[in-house]
């Protein structure tokens, strides 16, 4: 167990940023492996689904349940999308996040990405792939910024 841990927490590094791993993934984690590959597909914490790992490309995606983890455990996390308050009700029924509703994004967002959707009172919304850059998401005025994964009321 111990190589796995450090090998998802490795990915959650370079995912996420610096002090990810640790946050998301603590030592009582459970690894649920494919029956058909024997690769890791689940990571659980107790009975509670944290992440799925995409075997295409060797990423995270996030529930509900980690995004949050993630969100309240680390300050600076990277790779958030901020939207206005009044768009919040929508995409936590698991609406798309367009650009003209992003008050801020991080940085470092590209293309891809797994992101965090935060509201500033209701806090994380949702968790879905970027579907542009985070300086784009705060330029653009028409457009998808995010495609929602999971939308915090459609997550049980």
């Amino acid at each position: 167990m111990g190589e796995e841990l450090r090998r998802i927490r490795a990915v959650a590094e370079y995912q996420f940023g610096h002090g990810a791993g640790l946050a998301l993934f603590p030592v009582d984690v459970r690894i649920v492996r494919s029956r058909n590959t024997g690769r890791i597909r689940h990571i659980y914490l107790g009975s509670t689904l944290l992440a799925t790992f995409r075997p295409n490309d060797g990423v995270f995606t996030l529930t509900i349940a980690a995004a949050k983890r993630l969100a309240s455990l680390i300050s600076d996390l990277a790779y958030t999308v901020t939207v206005r308050e009044e768009v919040a009700e929508f995409i936590s029924k698991g609406k798309n996040v367009f650009a003209k509703h992003v008050l801020s994004a991080g940085e470092k967002i590209r293309p891809g990405d797994e992101v965090i959707v935060i509201a500033e009172k209701a806090g994380v919304v949702g968790v879905g792939k970027a579907l542009l850059l985070g300086d784009e998401m705060k330029a653009f005025k028409i457009g998808v910024a995010v495609k929602t994964r999971r939308g915090a009321e459609t997550d049980a």
